[in-house]
Protein backbone atom coordinates (compact mmCIF):
# COMPACT_ATOMS: atom_id res chain seq x y z
CA UNK A 1 0.00 0.00 0.00
CA UNK A 2 3.06 2.26 0.15
CA UNK A 3 2.21 3.34 3.70
CA UNK A 4 4.55 3.37 6.69
CA UNK A 5 4.02 0.52 9.10
CA UNK A 6 1.73 1.56 11.96
CA UNK A 7 2.70 0.30 15.42
CA UNK A 8 0.74 0.02 18.63
CA UNK A 9 3.23 2.40 20.24
CA UNK A 10 2.55 4.98 17.53
CA UNK A 11 -1.19 4.70 18.19
CA UNK A 12 -0.74 5.16 21.94
CA UNK A 13 1.56 8.13 21.37
CA UNK A 14 -0.94 9.71 18.99
CA UNK A 15 -3.73 9.51 21.56
CA UNK A 16 -1.45 10.94 24.24
CA UNK A 17 -0.51 13.89 22.01
CA UNK A 18 -4.15 14.58 21.16
CA UNK A 19 -4.99 14.79 24.84
CA UNK A 20 -2.06 17.08 25.59
CA UNK A 21 -2.27 19.39 22.58
CA UNK A 22 -6.04 19.66 22.26
CA UNK A 23 -7.83 19.98 25.61
CA UNK A 24 -11.61 20.44 25.41
CA UNK A 25 -12.51 23.94 24.24
CA UNK A 26 -13.95 26.04 27.04
CA UNK A 27 -17.05 28.12 26.44
CA UNK A 28 -15.20 31.14 27.85
CA UNK A 29 -12.58 30.94 25.10
CA UNK A 30 -14.99 31.66 22.24
CA UNK A 31 -16.43 34.92 20.99
CA UNK A 32 -20.04 34.40 19.91
CA UNK A 33 -20.48 37.95 18.66
CA UNK A 34 -22.72 37.87 15.58
CA UNK A 35 -22.93 41.00 13.43
CA UNK A 36 -25.90 39.98 11.28
CA UNK A 37 -27.79 37.25 13.17
CA UNK A 38 -30.75 37.10 10.79
CA UNK A 39 -28.47 36.41 7.82
CA UNK A 40 -26.45 33.79 9.71
CA UNK A 41 -29.68 32.17 10.88
CA UNK A 42 -31.06 32.05 7.36
CA UNK A 43 -27.95 30.66 5.69
CA UNK A 44 -26.38 28.50 8.36
CA UNK A 45 -28.70 28.15 11.36
CA UNK A 46 -29.83 24.67 10.28
CA UNK A 47 -26.22 23.66 9.63
CA UNK A 48 -25.15 24.71 13.13
CA UNK A 49 -28.14 22.84 14.58
CA UNK A 50 -27.21 19.64 12.71
CA UNK A 51 -23.58 19.83 13.77
CA UNK A 52 -24.51 20.61 17.39
CA UNK A 53 -26.86 17.62 17.57
CA UNK A 54 -24.30 15.25 16.07
CA UNK A 55 -21.55 16.42 18.42
CA UNK A 56 -23.84 16.13 21.46
CA UNK A 57 -24.80 12.57 20.51
CA UNK A 58 -21.30 11.50 21.49
CA UNK A 59 -22.71 10.06 24.74
CA UNK A 60 -24.91 7.68 22.75
CA UNK A 61 -21.97 6.88 20.49
CA UNK A 62 -19.98 5.78 23.52
CA UNK A 63 -22.85 3.54 24.66
CA UNK A 64 -22.86 2.02 21.18
CA UNK A 65 -19.12 1.44 21.38
CA UNK A 66 -19.40 -0.25 24.75
CA UNK A 67 -22.02 -2.53 23.21
CA UNK A 68 -20.21 -3.21 19.94
CA UNK A 69 -16.70 -3.63 21.33
CA UNK A 70 -16.99 -5.28 24.74
CA UNK A 71 -13.29 -6.18 24.61
CA UNK A 72 -11.94 -2.86 23.32
CA UNK A 73 -8.22 -2.42 23.95
CA UNK A 74 -6.84 0.17 26.34
CA UNK A 75 -5.76 2.57 23.58
CA UNK A 76 -9.27 2.66 22.11
CA UNK A 77 -10.77 3.19 25.54
CA UNK A 78 -8.37 6.02 26.34
CA UNK A 79 -9.12 7.64 22.99
CA UNK A 80 -12.90 7.65 23.19
CA UNK A 81 -13.19 8.15 26.97
CA UNK A 82 -10.42 10.68 27.71
CA UNK A 83 -9.93 12.49 24.40
CA UNK A 84 -12.73 12.15 21.87
CA UNK A 85 -15.80 12.29 24.13
CA UNK A 86 -14.73 15.37 26.16
CA UNK A 87 -13.69 17.25 23.02
CA UNK A 88 -16.84 16.44 21.05
CA UNK A 89 -19.07 17.27 24.00
CA UNK A 90 -17.62 20.77 24.18
CA UNK A 91 -18.00 21.20 20.43
CA UNK A 92 -21.68 20.40 20.78
CA UNK A 93 -22.25 22.64 23.79
CA UNK A 94 -20.59 25.62 22.10
CA UNK A 95 -22.48 25.18 18.83
CA UNK A 96 -25.74 24.68 20.68
CA UNK A 97 -25.20 27.88 22.66
CA UNK A 98 -24.46 29.68 19.38
CA UNK A 99 -27.63 28.49 17.71
CA UNK A 100 -29.68 29.55 20.73
CA UNK A 101 -28.04 32.98 20.48
CA UNK A 102 -29.40 33.07 16.93
CA UNK A 103 -32.91 32.33 18.16
CA UNK A 104 -33.12 28.65 17.37
CA UNK A 105 -34.30 26.14 19.98
CA UNK A 106 -31.74 23.99 21.78
CA UNK A 107 -30.53 20.88 20.03
CA UNK A 108 -32.40 17.65 20.70
CA UNK A 109 -29.75 14.93 20.64
CA UNK A 110 -30.53 11.28 21.24
CA UNK A 111 -27.99 10.34 23.90
CA UNK A 112 -29.44 7.03 25.08
CA UNK A 113 -30.92 4.87 22.30
CA UNK A 114 -28.87 1.86 21.27
CA UNK A 115 -30.60 0.15 18.35
CA UNK A 116 -31.58 -3.50 18.32
CA UNK A 117 -29.24 -4.08 15.38
CA UNK A 118 -26.28 -2.80 17.39
CA UNK A 119 -27.27 -4.89 20.40
CA UNK A 120 -27.38 -8.03 18.26
CA UNK A 121 -24.00 -7.28 16.71
CA UNK A 122 -22.63 -6.51 20.16
CA UNK A 123 -23.79 -9.89 21.44
CA UNK A 124 -22.02 -11.58 18.53
CA UNK A 125 -18.91 -9.48 19.13
CA UNK A 126 -18.09 -11.59 22.18
CA UNK A 127 -16.84 -14.01 19.53
CA UNK A 128 -13.31 -12.92 18.64
CA UNK A 129 -13.64 -13.18 14.82
CA UNK A 130 -16.79 -11.05 14.86
CA UNK A 131 -15.22 -8.62 17.31
CA UNK A 132 -12.34 -7.93 14.95
CA UNK A 133 -14.65 -7.32 11.98
CA UNK A 134 -16.75 -4.97 14.10
CA UNK A 135 -13.62 -3.19 15.25
CA UNK A 136 -12.52 -2.53 11.66
CA UNK A 137 -15.99 -1.23 10.80
CA UNK A 138 -15.85 1.07 13.83
CA UNK A 139 -12.59 2.58 12.58
CA UNK A 140 -13.93 2.98 9.03
CA UNK A 141 -17.08 4.67 10.30
CA UNK A 142 -15.04 6.95 12.52
CA UNK A 143 -12.73 7.91 9.66
CA UNK A 144 -15.63 8.78 7.33
CA UNK A 145 -17.39 10.71 10.09
CA UNK A 146 -14.37 12.78 11.05
CA UNK A 147 -13.42 13.51 7.44
CA UNK A 148 -17.01 14.71 6.89
CA UNK A 149 -16.62 16.96 9.92
CA UNK A 150 -13.32 18.42 8.70
CA UNK A 151 -14.85 19.28 5.34
CA UNK A 152 -18.06 20.69 6.86
CA UNK A 153 -16.27 22.92 9.35
CA UNK A 154 -13.90 24.12 6.64
CA UNK A 155 -16.81 25.19 4.43
CA UNK A 156 -18.71 26.71 7.36
CA UNK A 157 -15.68 28.74 8.39
CA UNK A 158 -15.37 30.10 4.87
CA UNK A 159 -19.09 30.87 4.78
CA UNK A 160 -18.93 32.78 8.06
CA UNK A 161 -16.03 34.87 6.76
CA UNK A 162 -17.97 35.59 3.58
CA UNK A 163 -20.77 36.98 5.76
CA UNK A 164 -18.28 39.06 7.74
CA UNK A 165 -18.70 36.94 10.89
CA UNK A 166 -14.99 36.72 11.66
CA UNK A 167 -15.32 36.25 15.44
CA UNK A 168 -17.47 33.14 14.97
CA UNK A 169 -15.22 31.80 12.22
CA UNK A 170 -11.99 32.30 14.15
CA UNK A 171 -12.91 31.48 17.75
CA UNK A 172 -15.69 28.91 17.29
CA UNK A 173 -15.56 27.09 13.95
CA UNK A 174 -11.78 27.17 13.47
CA UNK A 175 -11.13 26.02 17.04
CA UNK A 176 -13.42 23.04 16.54
CA UNK A 177 -12.01 22.32 13.09
CA UNK A 178 -8.46 22.06 14.47
CA UNK A 179 -9.43 19.13 16.70
CA UNK A 180 -11.13 16.97 14.07
CA UNK A 181 -8.10 15.92 11.93
CA UNK A 182 -6.49 14.22 14.93
CA UNK A 183 -9.62 12.11 15.40
CA UNK A 184 -9.60 11.19 11.71
CA UNK A 185 -5.92 10.25 11.92
CA UNK A 186 -6.55 7.93 14.86
CA UNK A 187 -9.27 6.00 13.05
CA UNK A 188 -7.28 5.86 9.81
CA UNK A 189 -4.10 4.67 11.54
CA UNK A 190 -5.99 2.10 13.61
CA UNK A 191 -7.74 0.62 10.57
CA UNK A 192 -4.44 0.57 8.66
CA UNK A 193 -2.78 -1.18 11.61
CA UNK A 194 -5.37 -3.97 11.49
CA UNK A 195 -4.81 -4.57 7.78
CA UNK A 196 -1.04 -4.22 7.84
CA UNK A 197 -0.68 -6.69 10.72
CA UNK A 198 -3.20 -9.12 9.19
CA UNK A 199 -5.40 -9.10 12.26
CA UNK A 200 -8.26 -10.25 10.00
CA UNK A 201 -8.27 -13.35 7.85
CA UNK A 202 -9.28 -12.89 4.19
CA UNK A 203 -12.81 -14.10 4.90
CA UNK A 204 -13.17 -11.49 7.64
CA UNK A 205 -12.07 -8.72 5.30
CA UNK A 206 -14.61 -9.96 2.75
CA UNK A 207 -17.31 -9.93 5.45
CA UNK A 208 -16.30 -6.37 6.36
CA UNK A 209 -16.78 -5.35 2.72
CA UNK A 210 -20.25 -6.90 2.64
CA UNK A 211 -21.32 -5.33 5.93
CA UNK A 212 -19.89 -1.93 5.05
CA UNK A 213 -21.72 -1.89 1.74
CA UNK A 214 -25.00 -2.74 3.47
CA UNK A 215 -24.67 -0.59 6.58
CA UNK A 216 -22.98 2.62 5.41
CA UNK A 217 -24.74 5.72 6.67
CA UNK A 218 -24.09 9.45 6.68
CA UNK A 219 -23.04 10.92 10.01
CA UNK A 220 -26.01 11.79 12.20
CA UNK A 221 -28.52 10.64 9.57
CA UNK A 222 -30.38 7.78 11.21
CA UNK A 223 -33.84 8.31 9.72
CA UNK A 224 -35.48 9.97 6.71
CA UNK A 225 -35.84 13.37 8.39
CA UNK A 226 -32.18 13.45 9.38
CA UNK A 227 -31.09 12.29 5.92
CA UNK A 228 -33.03 15.21 4.43
CA UNK A 229 -31.32 17.53 6.93
CA UNK A 230 -27.94 16.18 5.87
CA UNK A 231 -28.91 16.89 2.27
CA UNK A 232 -29.75 20.47 3.24
CA UNK A 233 -26.36 20.75 4.94
CA UNK A 234 -24.61 19.59 1.76
CA UNK A 235 -26.55 22.16 -0.26
CA UNK A 236 -25.88 25.02 2.16
CA UNK A 237 -22.15 24.28 2.25
CA UNK A 238 -21.97 24.30 -1.57
CA UNK A 239 -20.87 20.69 -1.84
CA UNK A 240 -23.41 19.59 -4.45
CA UNK A 241 -21.42 20.54 -7.55
CA UNK A 242 -18.41 18.60 -6.33
CA UNK A 243 -20.34 15.73 -4.80
CA UNK A 244 -18.16 12.92 -6.26
CA UNK A 245 -15.05 14.69 -4.97
CA UNK A 246 -16.67 15.06 -1.53
CA UNK A 247 -17.61 11.36 -1.53
CA UNK A 248 -14.08 10.53 -2.65
CA UNK A 249 -12.62 12.32 0.36
CA UNK A 250 -14.89 10.85 3.03
CA UNK A 251 -14.28 7.32 1.71
CA UNK A 252 -10.50 7.61 1.45
CA UNK A 253 -9.70 5.04 4.16
CA UNK A 254 -12.12 2.33 3.10
CA UNK A 255 -11.10 2.69 -0.55
CA UNK A 256 -7.51 2.04 0.48
CA UNK A 257 -8.19 -0.84 2.84
CA UNK A 258 -11.32 -2.58 1.54
CA UNK A 259 -11.38 -1.82 -2.17
CA UNK A 260 -7.71 -1.60 -3.19
CA UNK A 261 -8.30 -4.47 -5.62
CA UNK A 262 -10.95 -2.48 -7.50
CA UNK A 263 -8.64 -0.58 -9.83
CA UNK A 264 -9.96 2.82 -10.83
CA UNK A 265 -12.65 3.01 -8.13
CA UNK A 266 -13.02 6.70 -7.38
CA UNK A 267 -15.90 6.35 -4.91
CA UNK A 268 -17.53 3.23 -3.45
CA UNK A 269 -21.02 3.26 -5.02
CA UNK A 270 -22.79 2.98 -1.67
CA UNK A 271 -21.21 6.25 -0.46
CA UNK A 272 -22.35 8.24 -3.48
CA UNK A 273 -25.82 6.65 -3.33
CA UNK A 274 -26.24 7.70 0.32
CA UNK A 275 -25.36 11.28 -0.60
CA UNK A 276 -27.64 11.28 -3.66
CA UNK A 277 -30.52 9.95 -1.58
CA UNK A 278 -30.01 12.64 1.06
CA UNK A 279 -30.00 15.37 -1.58
CA UNK A 280 -33.13 13.97 -3.19
CA UNK A 281 -34.93 14.09 0.14
CA UNK A 282 -33.75 17.65 0.74
CA UNK A 283 -34.88 18.79 -2.69
CA UNK A 284 -38.30 17.24 -2.21
CA UNK A 285 -38.99 19.84 0.49
CA UNK A 286 -40.90 17.26 2.50
CA UNK A 287 -38.72 17.80 5.55
CA UNK A 288 -37.66 21.42 5.02
CA UNK A 289 -36.46 23.24 8.12
CA UNK A 290 -39.40 25.42 9.26
CA UNK A 291 -37.11 27.81 11.11
CA UNK A 292 -35.17 28.95 8.04
CA UNK A 293 -36.16 32.45 7.02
Amino acid sequence: MGKALVTETALRDHVHRLGELHPPISLDSVDRTVRRPHLVLSEYGHVIDYLARVELEVDRNVLELLTLLPDANQTDRTFYRDVWQPQETQHGLILDRLQQDLGRPAAAPDTETVSAKIRVLGALSHLRPVHEVTRLLYYLTGAATEKSAVLAYGRLSGGMRRLGEHAIARTVIDQIKRQEPGHFAYYALSARWMIQHRVLAPWQVHLARVLRRRSFGLVGANNEVQRAQFGELVQSLDLTDGLPAYAHQISVVERELLWAGQQGMYVPPYVLKALDDALELARSGQYADPIRT
